[in-house]
C-alpha cells in the first residue's frame, strides 16, 4: 500500500512500549505509514485495468491472509519454511559472530508470523526490534505476543508496505542494523525492482548495516508447482482472499466461487506465476469503475523469482551490497544470504 507522506501516524492499540519496557496502564504506539484510501483504490484499479490485468501480491495480506499464508508455510508441499528454519538452526550462531557492533537493532521486513524471528531473538540477541509489516492487527498481535515472552527486548512495530520508502524510529536511529528478510520474499519482485528495493533497504539501513535474506534456488519443476498447488488447495484460498481483501477494502464485488486459482512455473523468466482465472464472462465493479472479464481472463496475482546464488548476488551487488557469506541446505534448494551494505 502506497505511503503517506514521511510523517508517523501512531495508533492506539492498548499496550505502550516505552524504554524496551512494556507499560498497559496507555495506549500503545505503532509507527503507521497507513495509505489514502484514494491511493489505494487508484493503483488497485490502474493494474485491473491493463492489458493484463494485475494485482500486487502485498494485498494478499489483510489479516486472514496472513493467516493464511502462515498455514500454507506449514504444508508438506510447502519446503521453503521448514528448509530456511534448518538453515537457521545451524547458521544463526556464525550470524551472530559477524554482528561485532552492539547495541544493534533487527529491523525484519514483511515480519508477517514471529514463528522464525523467535529463534533469530534466541540467538543473536539485539538491543532493539522492528518488525515492519502491511497487515496492521497481525502486526500487532505478533508485537504483543514477542513482547510478552521478550520482556526486556525494545520492540517498535511498524506498519509500512516494504516496496515503498518509509523511516525507522527514532529509537533505533544510532543503532548498528541487521535486516531481516527471510521467506524467500524476494522473489515477489522482478530482477530490476529487486535491485530497487535492495538500494531502498540499504538507504533506509545505513551504510555498513547487514541483511539476513533467505532466496528460493531453482529446482525441480515438479517440485516447485506443487509447492503452489498444494493438495488441500490452502494456497487457492489464499490467492482468492486478495479478491475478498478488496471487497472489503473498496466495496468491490468479487464472487470469489467464479475465479480459479492457477500456479504455474515460467521457465523463460525463472519464476511461478499466479493468476485467478475468470470462470464466466462478467463484471465486477470497483472503487466506482466496470472492470470487464472474458471467459478465462486472468488476474496476475503474483510472481516468485528464482535464483541460482550467483544470479541473486550480481542483483545484490548491482544495488550496493557485498557478500558476507552464503549457505545452502544440503540439496541446495534453497540459500541464505548475509550481506553488508
Amino acid at each position: 500500500l502506497s505511503c503517506r507522506s514521511l510523517a508517523i501516524h501512531r495508533h492506539t492499540f492498548g499496550e505502550k512500549y516505552l524504554g524496551g519496557r512494556l507499560t498497559r496502564a496507555e495506549g500503545s504506539d505503532l509507527y503507521d505509514y497507513e495509505p489514502e484510501a484514494g491511493i489505494f483504490a487508484a493503483e488497485v484499479l490502474a493494474g485491473l485495468q491493463q492489458t493484463v490485468k494485475t494485482i500486487a501480491p502485498k494485498y494478499f495480506y489483510d489479516e486472514r491472509g496472513s493467516q493464511l499464508f502462515d498455514a500454507i508455510t506449514q504444508l508438506p508441499e510447502y519446503y521453503p519454511t521448514r528448509t530456511e528454519l534448518a538453515l537457521f538452526e545451524r547458521y544463526l550462531p556464525e550470524v551472530r559472530q559477524q554482528l561485532v557492533a552492539q547495541p544493534f537493532c533487527v529491523v525484519e521486513y514483511g515480519s508477517g508470523s514471529n514463528k522464525k524471528i523467535r529463534r533469530g531473538l534466541d540467538v543473536l540477541q539485539p538491543a532493539a526490534y522492528v518488525p515492519v509489516d502491511i497487515s496492521r492487527q497481525y502486526l500487532l498481535d505478533n508485537a504483543r505476543q514477542l513482547k510478552t515472552d521478550f520482556p526486556e527486548l525494545a520492540i517498535y512495530p511498524v506498519c509500512a508496505d516494504i516496496s515503498a520508502s518509509f523511516t525507522l524510529p527514532e529509537e533505533v536511529q544510532a543503532m548498528q542494523k541487521l535486516g531481516f528478510f527471510p521467506g524467500s520474499s524476494i522473489g515477489n519482485f522482478t530482477p530490476a525492482e529487486a535491485i530497487e528495493f535492495l538500494q531502498r533497504l540499504r538507504d533506509t539501513l545505513g551504510h555498513g548495516a547487514q541483511v539476513l535474506i533467505g532466496v528460493d534456488a531453482k529446482k525441480s519443476v515438479a517440485v516447485l508447482e506443487a509447492a503452489y498447488n498444494d493438495a488441500a488447495g490452502v494456497t487457492a484460498d489464499f490467492n482468492l482472499n486478495a479478491l475478498q481483501h478488496l471487497n472489503e477494502q473498496l466495496q468491490a464485488n468479487f464472487k470469489l466461487d467464479q475465479f480459479a486459482h492457477e500456479a504455474h512455473y515460467n521457465d523463460d523468466l525463472g519464476c511461478i506465476q499466479m493468476f485467478l482465472r475468470s470462470r464466466i464472462a462478467q463484471q465486477v465493479e470497483i472503487g466506482g469503475a466496470v472492470i470487464e472479464f472474458a471467459v478465462g481472463e486472468a488476474i496476475h496475482t503474483e510472481d516468485s523469482y528464482k535464483y541460482h546464488p550467483d544470479e541473486f548476488l550480481h542483483i545484490a551487488q548491482q544495488a550496493g551490497f557485498t557478500k558476507t557469506a552464503l549457505w545452502q541446505d544440503p540439496d541446495a534448494w534453497y540459500s541464505l544470504f548475509l550481506m553488508r551494505a
